[in-house]
C-alpha cells in the first residue's frame, strides 16, 4: 500500500517550483496547521515540512512506516504517533542546529547525511574497501569557478540549442500538447498523463491514477499541487521556495531557446561521465546568489541529459533530478520522449507517445486546479 501510494505522489509532484514574478503569491499553509503532534518544525511551509521528510528518508536510507508507526500507512491521522524514532529525530535536530550556531555562525554546514551517508546509522569505522578502491566521483554541491580547458557556458549552449533544431525553429515554438504514460516508483502499472506547455513558461501535468487525478501546475508565477485525498493531507496546496523555482526551471526549459536569458551566474565544472556519457556541466541561478541550477550536455551530441534543481529545508538542500531520453524529431525541433524525475520522495518516468506543437490551449489548463473528483467506478 505504502509503496502504491508512492508511485500516486510522485505523479502529484511530477513538476513543481517557480521564483522571482510571483506577484500576489497565495499564503502557504503551516505544518503544524495541517499535522497534529509538530514539535520542533513549526512555522514552515507543508511544501518544505515534506520535503525535510525526505532529506530524512535520504540521510537515513528509511521510508515513512519505518519512522512512524505502522497505521500510518494509509492514515494520515497515525503519523501523529510518537515512536522513540522521532523522539530521538527531534533530539538530533537541536544538536545539528547548535553545532550550526555553535561553530559556523548560523550557517548549514552540518546536516543530518553529514553522517548518516544513507544510513541509520552513522558508520564510525573506516571502510579499508572503500579507502583502497577507485574514488566515486561526485558532483560538487556548488561550482564555485570555471573548470580550466573546457568549452565556456556559452559554447557549450549555443551547441544545445543547435543540436535540438537551432534558434529559427525554437523561436517559432510557442505551444505543445504531449501524451503519454505515467510509471511511479516501485509500480510497474502505468497511468495515463498529459503535458500542456505554454510560453514563456506555463507548464500542467495530469496524470490518471488508480485513486484519481493528480495536477501540478505552474502558471508563470505560482503552481500548485492537486492530488486525491488517499495521497495528500490537502488536496490543493500551493508550490513555494525552492520547489516553485524548480517548477519554473522546468516549465522554462520546455523553450529552450529562452534558456541563456533565464539563468545568470553561469559556471562550468568539471567533465564526468554518466551511464558511460561524457558530458559537460554548466551551472547557473535564476537570480545572484540564489540556489544552482546544474544542467549536464552530452559532449559528442550537445543534448541535455539531465537537469538537478534544489530546495532549501528545515534540516538541509535537497535536490531534485530530471533524465532527459529518446530524442525524437518533432517537426524539425528535437524533444525528449522519456523524463525521469527523482528526488528525496520518490521516482517517475514518463515516456511520451505523441507531442502536437504549436496548438491553441485553453488558459484554464494553467489556472489553480480545483480539488481532483474521486476516480470513475
Amino acid at each position: 500500500m505504502r509503496r502504491l501510494l508512492s508511485a500516486v505522489i510522485t505523479a502529484a509532484v511530477c513538476l513543481l517550483g517557480a521564483t522571482a514574478m510571483r506577484g500576489q503569491a497565495e499564503k502557504p499553509l503551516m505544518a503544524e496547521q495541517v499535522f497534529k503532534n509538530v514539535q520542533v518544525l513549526k512555522g514552515i511551509p507543508v511544501r518544505e515540512f515534506m520535503g525535510t521528510m525526505g532529506f530524512f528518508s535520504a540521510a537515513t536510507g528509511m521510508n515513512c512506516t519505518q519512522c512512524h508507526v505502522d497505521e500510518s500507512g494509509g492514515n494520515w491521522a497515525r503519523y501523529a504517533d510518537d515512536t522513540e524514532l522521532k523522539q530521538t529525530t527531534r533530539r538530533m535536530i537541536g544538536m545539528v542546529n547548535n553545532i550550526n550556531q555553535s561553530w559556523f555562525r548560523g550557517r548549514r554546514v552540518v546536516t543530518c547525511y553529514s553522517c548518516h551517508r544513507g544510513g541509520a546509522r552513522p558508520l564510525v569505522i573506516p571502510d579499508l574497501t572503500e579507502q583502497y578502491s577507485e574514488p566515486v566521483v561526485r558532483v560538487p554541491d556548488e561550482i564555485l569557478r570555471d573548470f580550466d580547458g573546457v568549452p565556456s557556458a556559452a559554447q557549450i549552449l549555443d551547441k544545445y540549442v543547435q543540436a535540438i533544431g537551432g534558434m529559427q525553429r525554437l523561436s517559432g515554438l510557442t505551444s505543445y500538447v504531449a501524451k503519454g504514460v505515467f510509471e511511479g516508483y516501485d509500480d510497474f502499472d502505468k497511468y495515463p498523463v498529459e503535458i500542456y506547455a505554454k510560453a514563456p513558461g506555463q507548464r500542467t501535468t495530469i496524470s490518471h491514477g488508480v485513486y484519481g487525478d493528480s495536477t501540478t501546475t505552474y502558471d508563470g508565477r505560482n503552481g500548485w499541487v492537486a492530488a486525491p485525498e488517499a495521497v495528500t493531507p490537502v488536496s490543493v496546496l500551493p508550490v513555494t521556495g525552492g520547489d516553485l523555482d524548480g517548477a519554473r526551471v522546468e516549465a522554462e526549459l520546455a523553450f529552450p531557446g529562452r534558456l541563456k536569458q533565464m539563468l545568470t551566474e553561469w559556471r562550468v565544472g568539471a567533465p564526468l561521465t554518466i551511464d558511460y556519457r561524457e558530458v559537460y556541466i554548466v551551472q547557473g541561478r535564476l537570480a545572484p546568489g540564489g540556489l544552482p541550477v546544474k544542467l549536464f550536455f552530452d559532449r559528442q551530441s550537445g543534448l541535455l541529459v539531465r537537469l538537478v534543481h534544489y530546495a532549501d529545508t528545515a534540516v538541509g538542500r535537497i535536490p531534485t533530478q530530471v533524465d532527459y531520453e529518446d530524442y525524437r524529431d518533432v517537426a524539425g525541433i528535437k524533444m525528449p520522449f522519456k523524463l525521469t524525475r527523482t528526488w528525496t520522495d520518490g521516482r517517475s518516468i514518463i515516456e511520451l507517445r505523441s507531442v502536437e506543437l504549436n496548438v491553441p490551449i485553453d488558459a484554464a489548463k494553467f489556472a489553480k486546479p480545483a480539488p481532483p473528483a474521486p476516480p470513475s467506478k
